[in-house]
């Protein structure tokens, strides 16, 4: 034990295994929830110590307590697979128990984690189990700590109204109960939805009185989002002097409470703020450090992991519940014994019957299980063939935007190439000559996946196309750039929703965002558009480029056509993208158009059906 554990051990006065009872258990739980991050090692200790008092007590809860307070350790350590595994734990026990009051906290614990990671959907369906519980039972801290965690999902998918009916639902059950339950959450997440709506004034009061609090109160945890709050809000009022006072404030907290995840949101802070101030250099190392921290933390694997460890929580339920049936499926034979006998009886006779007619049966079963093989072959072939373009889609999308980032600031250093030594000047072009044949190999790569694209799946579902595109805008953004080209968005302010393949529409815009850009002169714009046509929606892509001659127009959307328009700067054509445009467009029931002129540029149309 350290040195310094074995102290606060006495100040505690932790008593021994014999003079621990049930109470004792449950009141040194309560006292480890309250506890901030740079006391972990603590909280560790005593989950164990709580599990093996349990043990000895015979204490049913002791594994729902100490699997939750294991949780809480790993999660705060960012050990996040582990994290999820306590957290199922202490909602299977607690199910087991049917004690609802510990069913939310998991179910809670759950949906922030996943919000943490960045997985909104899994959050939104934890938190909603929470609120139907917390509801049912009328419980006023656990509805509004649920109504309050719920809001923030509903902020990251952007559906802002939904979360202010919330937090208002929040504040008005909370309010008059302001002494027993903590409120700070609401008035916080108050500011943000106001942040979030650009409403800077309107969000800062709500900012700098959680600051007096939870400075008076001294919980570490909450002042760094208080801190990182205010230092986001002055750096989008250009306020640099306040913004950089409370960005190194929310670093030093970060850093003082060991939590990598608090480092890397500071990084990303410190990246931002610089930014604004136009100072690229310092910028691009503070993304340097948010990215090596941001990655350890929630990578790929990660992710398959958590996965994983969902699928066999939900297993081990399917499988409790195909025993109970099992169980009454036994009961009701046992009670049907009479039927089954008369059942054996006329199946006996059937097959007498059938005798005669067995060789001609016999026949045309090795026919079924031939077409029946040759079926399951073909099944297998297409999943096979899925999963290889989904891995090169993964592949592209993945390495193009490093190799992108790289070309930008390279082009970026190399306009102040003057004060560079000559070594240094040839490794930069090095660099820029190794990034453009990188992104030449995943052209290649993108160019087997766009022959392949008749073999696609389709996967209906019902999403917001208004955030697809402001997505999908910002990813051309650097390469719009690096031609001082300033793309123009012009959305519907309200959700905008459509039933259609999101992978196919993302690859529609894609390829015309990209041809956009290529075939725009330096220093023009590009034009993007998303209205509502009543039963459909179009989507309108239009450049100041080179224009395309009128004799030429009847080959546009041919596979491999050539036309004499080509991209202002070189860049890579192969004739293949606006051929599977098409493809696409028509594949799920859409329209596509040209209008263009030579000199005056291009107006491309896509017609959706909603």
């Amino acid at each position: 034990m350290r040195p310094w554990l074995f102290i606060l051990l006495l100040i505690v006065g932790l008593p021994s295994l014999a003079q621990v009872d049930t109470a004792y258990l449950k009141s040194l739980y309560d006292r480890c929830l309250d506890f901030s991050e740079d006391r972990k090692d603590s909280i560790r200790y005593y989950a164990g110590f709580i599990e093996e008092s349990a043990t000895h007590l015979k204490f049913n809860k002791g594994e729902v307590l100490s699997s939750r307070l294991k949780g809480i350790v790993e999660e705060m350590s960012s050990n996040y697979e582990a994290a999820i595994n306590y957290y199922l734990q202490s909602l299977e026990a607690a199910r087991k128990l049917n004690m609802v009051e510990y069913e939310i906290s998991a179910l809670s614990d759950l949906a922030i984690l996943y919000a943490n990671i960045k997985e909104p959907q899994q959050a939104k369906n934890f938190y909603l189990q929470a609120a139907k519980l917390s509801s049912f039972r009328g419980d006023a801290y656990n509805v509004v700590s649920t109504y309050n965690n719920l809001a923030v999902i509903y902020m990251q998918l952007r559906q802002y109204d939904s979360a202010r009916i919330l937090l208002s639902e929040a504040l008005r059950i909370g309010k008059p109960f302001e002494k027993q339950i903590d409120i700070t959450s609401t008035y916080n997440n108050l500011g943000s939805l106001n942040f979030k709506e650009k409403k800077y004034d309107e969000a800062l009061p709500y900012f700098r009185s959680n600051l007096q609090m939870h400075t008076a109160s001294n919980n570490a945890g909450d002042l760094w989002v208080d801190l990182l709050n205010l230092a986001d809000l002055f750096t989008e009022k250009k306020n640099f002097d306040s913004a950089a006072y409370y960005a190194d404030r929310t670093m030093e907290l970060a850093r003082k409470l060991d939590s990598r995840s608090k480092e890397a949101d500071s990084y990303a802070m410190l990246a931002k703020l610089a930014e604004y101030k136009e100072d690229y250099y310092s910028a691009y190392d503070y993304l340097k450090q948010w990215y090596a921290l941001d990655t350890a933390i929630v990578n790929g694997d990660t992710h398959q992991t958590i996965a994983e460890l969902q699928e066999r929580y939900n297993a081990k339920e399917r499988e409790a519940a195909n025993k109970l049936l099992k169980e009454q499926v036994e009961k009701e034979t046992l009670k049907a014994k009479g039927i089954t006998l008369l059942a054996i009886a006329l199946a006996i006779i059937g097959i007498l019957i059938a005798i005669a007619f067995m060789t001609k049966r016999n026949a045309n079963r090795r026919l079924q299980a031939t077409n029946q093989l040759i079926l399951q072959q073909n099944e297998k072939l297409a999943e096979l063939n899925h999963e290889k373009n989904s891995l090169i889609s993964i592949v592209s999308h993945d390495l193009n935007t490093p190799f992108a980032t790289i070309q930008v600031w390279g082009h970026l250093m190399a306009h102040d190439a003057d004060r560079l030594s000559d070594e240094q000047h040839r490794a930069l072009g090095k660099i820029i000559q190794a990034s453009n044949y990188g992104e030449g190999l995943i052209r290649r790569i993108l160019d087997v996946e766009k022959k392949d694209i008749g073999s696609h799946k389709l996967q209906l579902e019902n999403f917001d196309l208004t955030i697809l595109t402001e997505d999908l805008v910002d990813n051309f953004q650097p390469m719009a750039k690096q031609k001082e080209i300033k793309m123009h968005v012009d959305l519907p302010e309200k959700e905008l929703y459509i039933l259609s393949d999101k992978h196919l529409v993302s690859r529609i815009c894609e390829n015309l965002f990209s041809n956009a850009i290529k075939y725009t002169p330096r220093g023009k714009n590009v034009y993007v558009s998303v209205n509502d046509e009543q039963d459909a929606i179009s989507i309108k892509v239009r450049d100041e480029g080179v224009g395309i001659d009128k004799e030429e127009m009847p080959y546009l959307f041919s596979k491999y056509s050539k036309i004499s328009s080509q991209p202002t700067e070189g860049e890579n054509s192969n004739g293949l993208g606006l051929s599977i445009v098409k493809r696409i467009v028509e594949e799920i029931n859409g329209k596509i158009s040209c209008e263009s002129e030579p000199g005056q540029g291009s107006l491309f149309t896509v017609i959706l059906r909603k």
